[in-house]
C-alpha cells in the first residue's frame, strides 16, 4: 500500500507591496505563495483537520512541535502554546522594547467615523495597513519605538483616538466604498489637531500630512451590497474568480452562489484540495453585516 502523502497546509494570507499572496506551507518542501491578482480562479475543498500554524518571526517559520489542532471556527489558528510564544517578543504585546528600528505613527481610516492610530515598523513601507484593510492612511511621524508608542498614547489620551476597531464594523463600513474626498477630510482634521498636540515627544520627526489610499490595491469598488460571508468547515468547496482582496477578506464570485466573502484567517491551518473552477459551492454561508450609521467629520 502506498503511505499518504504529505499535503500542503495554508498558512493564511500574506501582503507585500506586490499586493496579497495566500502562503502554503510543507513540511519537506517548504513555503510557496499563490498571488491573488483579480480575475484568478480560487476553487477549493478544505480537509478534515485544522492545526496550529506555528510561530513566524524575523522571515522564518517554525513549525508547532506539538502539531496543536485549532477549533474549525477560531480567527487565529494558532494553539495557545504557540500564541504565547509569539506574543514574548512582539512590538504588538509591548514584549519587544528594545527594538532599534524607526516606528511610523499613522492614521488610518476604515469607515466613517473609523480612524484609529497605530505604528509599525518604517521599513515595511506601509504593509501593515494592506494587512489591516485601512481604506486609507497618513504617517503622522518617525522615530524610536518608545517615541512612536508616547505618541500613540499622547493621541490616545488627548484626542481620543483609539488603537484598534473590532473587525466587524471595519469590514461593514468598506461596502458600498465611501469616496477618497471623505477618506482625506477625515485624516487631514485629524491629523492637524494631532500635529497641534503639546506632548508629542521630541525625538518624533512629525510628517506634512500626505494620504495614501489603498483603492488600487484592493480593488472595492468591484465589491456591491448584499455579498455573502463563507463560514468555513470541514470537506466545504468554493469556487470562482477573485473580485477583490482587503486584509484577509477574499471576495469571490461565484456561479452558483454570487459574490461571497472567504476570511482568509479562518482558511490557515487548514489542508487545502483543488476543486473545478465551476464546482458547485457547498460551504454554508451567511448574510453579511450591514454598514454602521455614518458619522460626522472631526
Amino acid at each position: 500500500m502506498r503511505p499518504e502523502r504529505e499535503p500542503w497546509w495554508c498558512a493564511g494570507l500574506r501582503w507585500s507591496t506586490a499586493g496579497p499572496a495566500l502562503v502554503w506551507r510543507h513540511r519537506g518542501r517548504g513555503e510557496r505563495l499563490s498571488p491573488l491578482p483579480p480575475g484568478r480562479d480560487l476553487a477549493f475543498t478544505t480537509g478534515d483537520r485544522r492545526r496550529c500554524v506555528g510561530v513566524r518571526r524575523g522571515g522564518r517559520h517554525t513549525p508547532c512541535p506539538a502539531g496543536a489542532e485549532v477549533p474549525e471556527a477560531a480567527v487565529s489558528a494558532q494553539c495557545a502554546a504557540c500564541a504565547r510564544l509569539d506574543r514574548s517578543h512582539s512590538v504588538a504585546a509591548d514584549t519587544m522594547a528594545d527594538d532599534p528600528r524607526p516606528y511610523d505613527v499613522y492614521l488610518a481610516w476604515f469607515g466613517p467615523g473609523l480612524v484609529k492610530v497605530g505604528i509599525t515598523a518604517a521599513e515595511r513601507e506601509g504593509v501593515r495597513l494592506l494587512e489591516q484593510a485601512a481604506l486609507s492612511y497618513a504617517l503622522l511621524g518617525r522615530g524610536p519605538l518608545m517615541a512612536a508608542r508616547r505618541a500613540e498614547a499622547v493621541l490616545g489620551a488627548a484626542l481620543a483616538v483609539p488603537d484598534r476597531f473590532p473587525y466587524a464594523a471595519k469590514r461593514a463600513a468598506r461596502c458600498p466604498l465611501p469616496p477618497q474626498e471623505r477618506r482625506a477630510a477625515e485624516l487631514a482634521a485629524l491629523h492637524e489637531r494631532a500635529r497641534s498636540l503639546a506632548g508629542l515627544p521630541e525625538s518624533l520627526e512629525v510628517r506634512a500630512f500626505a494620504p495614501v489610499h489603498h483603492d488600487a490595491a484592493f480593488h472595492l469598488e468591484r465589491i456591491r451590497p448584499g455579498y455573502g460571508v463563507v463560514e468555513l468547515a470541514a470537506g466545504c468547496t468554493v469556487a470562482g474568480r477573485v473580485v477583490a482582496v482587503a486584509g484577509p477578506d477574499v471576495y469571490v464570485e461565484t456561479t452558483d452562489a454570487g459574490l461571497l466573502l472567504v476570511d482568509a484567517r479562518r482558511l490557515a491551518g487548514r489542508p487545502l484540495l483543488a476543486a473545478a473552477p465551476d464546482a458547485r459551492t457547498t460551504a454554508a454561508i451567511r448574510p453579511a453585516e450591514p454598514p454602521p450609521p455614518p458619522e460626522p467629520l472631526f
